[in-house]
């Protein structure tokens, strides 16, 4: 990565942010990105939960065999493999033999939800997850992830609309929350107006992340032309002023 995209970021974020955490970052590679090798999964573990280390600084590597959670395999890309009978774990579960979330009203609904979901091509064996301050030469970002507060959730969601004509320059899709993290801000990344993905609305993952928090998760080739616009944009007036006030301590 061109290593000055990263401190001008770092420059721009504490001028219009404040002392708003900085956003993580993930691509595929068949290397390990330096990144601390996550060991192979014993139990569940919701990765959404593991991102914390990340965000404290940690970069992280994952294999296939490291992700404990098989919805996340899924929409990590390392399989395309539902678990059995899916469609009444996330509706209305199996009497006897299932517990339903009961996201979803009825199972026939669940399977025309996920036969939407395709395939996610990946591009390594490895997903590298690292906080922006840790990138290095050799990474290569492909989404950047926030953890969002409300009022940096404002900003980056009106940023992102500041250089596009149309109102659905931020979607918020369906999914888990590592879904709304990974696998749609990356089947964004390569359409011809890549969106930013506002997520962490799964009530399983909810407990995973601070209670005022939410996810933006936008494809790198759409965050660099925000952050070019940074210092045309609304964040230079008093109206935004009175934001940032609220996120300097």
């Amino acid at each position: 990565m061109d290593m000055m995209i990263k401190e001008k970021f770092i420059g721009l974020w504490s001028k219009y942010f404040g002392a708003a955490e900085l956003p993580i970052i993930f691509y595929y590679s068949d290397q390990d990105g330096l990144a601390e090798q996550v060991p192979p999964a014993s139990g569940h573990r919701c990765i959404i939960g593991e991102l914390a280390k990340v965000r404290q600084g940690v970069s992280l590597c994952y294999h296939a065999e490291a992700i404990a959670c098989g919805g996340a395999k899924r929409y990590l890309g390392f399989t395309h493999v539902l678990r059995p009978d899916f469609e009444y774990f996330l509706s209305c579960g199996i009497p006897g033999k299932m517990e339903g979330e009961r996201y979803i009203r009825t199972p026939e609904m669940v399977k025309a939800i996920m036969s939407r979901f395709a395939p996610l091509p990946i591009t390594g064996k490895h997903i590298i997850f690292k906080r922006w301050d840790k990138i290095d030469r050799d990474d290569h970002p492909e989404v950047v992830v926030f953890f969002a507060t409300p009022d940096v959730l404002s900003g980056l969601f009106t940023l992102a609309h500041y250089g596009r004509t149309e109102p659905d320059a931020v979607i918020v899709p369906f999914g888990a929350g590592c879904a709304s993290v990974v696998y749609h801000p990356l089947r964004e990344k390569d359409t011809p107006r890549p969106r930013a993905v506002i997520g962490m609305f799964d009530v399983s993952a909810r407990p995973c992340v601070p209670a005022d928090t939410l996810t933006f998760a936008v494809p790198m080739n759409q965050f660099v032309i925000m952050m070019n616009d940074m210092d045309e944009s609304f964040l230079i007036t008093d109206a935004w002023a009175k934001v940032r006030q609220r996120l300097m301590s």
